[in-house]
């Protein structure tokens, strides 16, 4: 599968865009809604225009037509033909290129199968769910065996459950196609599932690129590190193996259980979000602590509390809602649960990799 490299890509929302994607590899474009995600999209693709140059393999492509581009495109809002039954849906473009129907016969089944959809085939889009409606898309992308795969929030309106699910299948699919794919959201949890490295796009640029750990870690600047939701990051100053893949690490007088991959940790993070507080006792013992809290800062969407517990500080996020059931107050006693899924875990090659510039 090919590698993409974009040159100094600019147009209406594009300022001087240069991005490597490895051959194979899954990266994901995170940012804001009107930051360009979409546009590096239908520039691979060939779809809108630019100035600047795209590669393929190290091939100039920009003289290629879309149709040439050998690019599938899962758009944001599916655009299934309602008249058109899935099979015709996944169809249309290998008719639309003259493949002989026995062939279309054989790729639409092979398809079908490949996305666990047989019993759809004949089902029009009216009657389909948000699920199969994102299947039937990828399918009709995958038609044509596309070298490239260009996703722009295929999971956006699924239901979390739905979506969840999704993004594993999807992510096995890739892995096991061995696509070079992009993948545009602004969903900062769906990127941590599913993508090799992310590239933080912010008003037309890439402000960083890199595996998210890298990224919540050492953030090249105040905008990534605010748009990434600025972790708690400690130190720790020891650590236990505790076997089964787990590890306690002691952080400012608290011992945390995390995930172990084999080596010692020199920092954690965990984002505000993934930090539950209530003013009782958690049922739980592991990674709950207790602390008292010594800021609270409302925010247009949110609310943030600083909780002091041993000798760290951790901000902790809290929706409108759960701030006004529970009215916390300065000073006040609060029990905390640090979520060990979610704690990310630092080592010196994250270290000397984010140093040396390596990507």
């Amino acid at each position: 599968m090919p590698g993409i490299e974009l040159r100094d890509i600019r147009n209406f929302a594009c300022r001087g865009v240069n991005l490597h994607v490895h051959p194979g590899e899954f990266l994901v474009l995170l940012g804001p809604n009107g930051a360009g995600k979409t546009t590096l999209l239908n520039v691979v693709a060939g779809l809108i225009e630019y100035q600047g140059a795209v590669f393929f393999d190290g091939l100039a492509a920009n003289e290629l037509p879309a149709r040439e581009r050998n690019v599938g495109y899962v758009f944001q809002d599916l655009v299934l033909f309602p008249h058109l039954n899935v099979v015709s849906n996944i169809a249309y473009g290998l008719h639309a290129s003259g493949w002989p129907e026995s062939r279309v016969e054989k790729r639409v089944a092979a398809l079908l199968e490949l996305l666990r959809i047989p019993h759809l085939a004949s089902r029009y889009p009216a009657k389909l769910s948000g699920g199969e409606k994102q299947r039937v898309a990828l399918a009709r992308a995958l038609a044509a065996h596309p070298h490239i795969l260009l996703l722009d929030e295929p999971f956006n309106s699924l239901d979390v459950r739905t979506g969840s699910y999704l993004r594993a299948e999807l992510k096995q699919l890739q892995q096991d196609l061995g696509m070079t794919t992009l993948f545009v959201t602004h969903d900062l949890a769906e990127a941590e599932h599913i993508a090799d490295r992310v590239a933080i796009v912010q008003e037309g640029q890439i402000e960083q690129i890199g595996r998210l750990d890298e990224i919540l870690f050492f953030p090249r600047s105040a905008k990534v590190a605010e748009y990434v939701g600025t972790p708690n990051i400690l130190e720790c100053q020891h650590t236990r193996i505790l076997g089964h893949g787990l590890a306690e690490v002691r952080c400012g007088g608290l011992d945390i259980i995390v995930s172990h991959n084999g080596s010692s940790p020199r920092k954690i993070a965990i984002l505000p979000r993934d930090i539950t507080i209530s003013p009782h006792r958690p049922a739980t013992e592991v990674n709950a602590f207790e602390g008292s809290i010594s800021e609270i800062n409302i925010l247009p969407g949110s609310v943030r509390t600083v909780i002091e517990s041993g000798k760290c500080r951790f901000e902790a996020e809290l929706t409108k809602q759960m701030f006004e059931t529970m009215r916390p107050a300065l000073g006040s006693k609060i029990f905390m649960v640090l979520s060990m899924m979610k704690i990310k875990t630092c080592d010196d090659t994250i270290n000397v990799a984010t140093e040396m510039g390596l990507r």
